[in-house]
């Protein structure tokens, strides 16, 4: 009887090639036409059908009622993995006008209305778009402004907070352009959150490309606005800017979320656009919320008085 020693080697066979096999399996391969004419083209129809798309392949199973949850769980999710994939750990979001360009476009605008006007002085319409892009060419000075605060922060993140302070606009041109071109002209990283609309909205050319994320759903895109916020700064904006803003201000007025500083940049607009003395005046808010937020003008008041509300509240800016 043979006798097992230490040096026989079991008999072992050679793995499995991971994708491929040596005979492939019955399924596949469809039915040929030699056993049933007519069931290539039946399996063609099965293929073919809706029903056989994979579930996270059919756009249209994706974009009914029933899986909304499944959108938005995803809607918020890409972005996040993205985020935390890149460090994005603190950010200031900056928000205004789509429409306020930097001046020479501005001024561009109002010389071409001008010549118009020239040749049909009459004209209704262009007197108003005239008077409208002269008020825009005033506002163009906060492009500048935006943009240098873009460039502040950049720069004070990169040489005092490892580079942990990350500009977030809404991705669009304006005062978000001119945030992200600031932190572009510091060579530094920015983000922008784009939304998808009935008609194409194009991110600024400024952002950070793997950093330029488009939502479905607006309520999405306003909780990543703030999940890293350490400051809001509003520029002289419309209903968009005002709905980020009053957003902002709604949740830090009932402690939703814990207070962080907001800035309204352009005290003149503000005023007029937002009587918030009005409202304390009628009771509709309270004393103390006249003081969630204050005014600046320039980008270096807008950074010291972020600083020194961190510093009031004895909290560390990027804790």
């Amino acid at each position: 009887m043979k006798k097992h020693t230490n040096t026989d080697k079991p008999s072992v066979p050679s793995p499995p090639h991971p994708d491929h096999r040596r005979e492939p399996l019955p399924w596949c391969q469809p039915k040929p036409s030699e056993e049933d004419r007519d069931a290539p083209a039946r399996v063609r129809a099965i293929m073919n059908s809706p029903s056989y798309l994979q579930g996270d392949e059919d756009i249209d199973f994706l974009n009914q009622d029933e899986t909304r949850g499944v959108r938005l769980q995803i809607d918020y999710q890409k972005p996040e993995f993205l985020m935390q994939q890149y460090g994005i750990e603190h950010t200031i979001v900056v928000f205004g006008s789509t429409r306020i360009h930097e001046p020479a476009t501005a001024l561009s605008k109002v010389e071409g209305l001008r010549a118009q006007l020239s040749a049909s002085p009459e004209d209704a319409a262009i007197q108003r778009h005239l008077r409208i892009a002269e008020r825009l060419l005033e506002k163009s000075r906060y492009y500048e402004v935006a943009r240098q605060f873009g460039r502040l922060v950049s720069e004070a993140a990169r040489t005092q907070h490892d580079g942990q302070l990350v500009i977030m606009t809404g991705g669009g041109p304006g005062m978000m352009e001119a945030a992200n071109r600031g932190a572009f002209d510091a060579g530094s990283k920015s983000i922008g959150l784009n939304i998808s609309l009935p008609h194409e909205q194009y991110p600024n050319p400024y952002i950070t490309p793997d950093l330029c994320f488009r939502f479905h759903y607006f309520a999405l895109r306003k909780l990543h606005f703030l999940l890293r916020t350490r400051a809001l700064v509003a520029f002289p904006g419309g209903y968009g800017t005002f709905d980020e803003l009053f957003e902002t201000l709604t949740l830090i007025q009932t402690r939703k979320i814990k207070p962080v500083p907001v800035i309204l940049v352009g005290e003149k607009y503000w005023r007029q656009a937002f009587n918030v003395d009005f409202l304390v005046a009628e009771g509709t808010i309270d004393e103390e919320d006249r003081e969630l937020f204050w005014y600046a003008e320039t980008a270096e008041e807008i950074w010291q008085g972020i600083l020194q509300w961190y510093e009031a509240n004895e909290t560390p800016f990027l804790a």
